[in-house]
């Protein structure tokens, strides 16, 4: 199994909640991979896009050009792009970046401590996975598995629409 161990697939499922049901994000404060600090709090107001990821998962690697594209269509709005690099070293999250000019930060997340700090709302619970944050800092949706550029969009764009 090697580096694979423990790797979940995602389904492809997509779950969006209704505003009713959205439960307030966790605190999410830890260090980037270019040696900044990322604090969810800091961006409230804006739709966060949180894409949990590892150098090794395959999936990822298929899914980080339409992350990227996403993120640049979004860039000017109120949208912020976060990848969440779990149970990967520094050097391989960094190469990885590197190859795909993923241009977004990325937490580091080592131990996958930071991915566990949903466990209360719509959990991360494959690699890929990728949660949405309302302009509330409420965890608003979840795609397991690798997203394209129209998931992401058709994901994002309801949630700009909803006043902050």
């Amino acid at each position: 199994a090697g580096a694979d161990a423990g790797f979940v697939a995602g389904d492809g499922s997509i779950v969006v909640l209704p505003v009713a049901v959205r439960q307030p994000a966790p605190a999410l404060i830890g260090p980037t991979l270019d040696g900044g600090t990322f604090d969810l709090s800091m961006v409230k107001g804006q739709v966060v896009l949180l894409n949990v990821w590892a150098s090794w998962c395959a999936p990822c690697r298929a899914e980080a050009p339409a992350l990227e594209a996403a993120w640049l269509k979004f860039a000017g709005e109120d949208v912020q792009f976060i990848g969440l690099n779990t149970r990967d070293s520094p050097k391989s999250a960094e190469a990885f970046v590197n190859r795909f000019k993923v241009t977004y930060p990325s937490l580091i997340d080592t131990d996958g401590q930071l991915q566990l700090l949903f466990r209360d709302t719509l959990p991360p619970q494959a690699i890929p996975s990728t949660l949405i944050i309302d302009r509330q800092g409420r965890v608003a949706a979840r795609a397991l598995g690798t997203v394209s550029e129209s998931s992401l969009r058709a994901l994002i764009e309801p949630l700009l629409e909803e006043q902050p």
